[in-house]
Parts: structure tokens; C-alpha cells; sequence
């Protein structure tokens, strides 16, 4: 099969009459085109549209607390641990009470 090369210009024509609504099959056929050959330019284009965008609406802030914040975030986390053992303990303690006392739970 025979690969046929596109102008820069003749892509962007068809993603621009997709962009306005048409569908991709029809312009495919259209253009005697593949769909998939579309559906390529298609995401081509949106990672362009990526590197296009202005870098300051790239950027995302991310949060850093504060020494204190740290700190109560530290001692909130042990906390939750000691919480959460001793729920595990609890848990462990009645199961076993649980095996002695109901025939059904023992095991050998």
C-alpha cells in the first residue's frame, strides 16, 4: 500500500472543517482519506494546541504548610495510628472471644 504525504496546510483545512462540526467520516470520504489518518491529525493537533498554550496557564501551585501546620499535621497522623491499632487490637481481642465461645468459630 502506497503512503501518500500531506501538506501542513491540507491538515490543518480538514481539522479546522471538523473543528466547525463536520463529521470525521464524511470529510474522510470527502477528501478520499482514511478516518484513522483523521483521527491522527486530530490528536496531533490537540498536543499542539498543549505547546501552544501560554506556560503561566500551565503552571499549577501546589501547597506547603507552614512548620506549625507540619507539626499538627505529624501529631494529628500518630493520632489516627494509635486510633486505628488500638481499633485493630479491639477487632483481634473479640474475634478470639469469639472462637472460645461459639462451637462454630473453633478451629483445630
Amino acid at each position: 500500500m502506497r503512503s501518500t504525504r500531506y501538506t501542513k496546510e491540507f491538515k490543518e483545512m480538514v481539522i479546522e472543517e471538523i473543528k466547525q462540526g463536520a463529521d470525521v467520516a464524511q470529510v474522510a470520504r470527502k477528501h478520499e482519506i482514511s478516518p484513522k489518518t483523521v483521527y491522527n491529525w486530530l490528536n496531533r493537533a490537540k498536543h499542539k494546541d498543549w505547546e501552544n498554550t501560554d506556560p503561566s496557564a500551565k503552571k499549577t501551585s501546589s501547597y506547603v504548610p507552614t512548620p506549625q501546620e507540619f507539626r499538627q499535621l505529624e501529631t494529628e497522623n500518630e493520632r489516627l495510628k494509635r486510633i486505628l491499632g488500638d481499633k485493630d487490637l479491639e477487632i483481634a481481642i473479640l474475634r478470639d472471644l469469639l472462637k472460645k465461645t461459639t462451637y462454630g468459630y473453633r478451629t483445630k
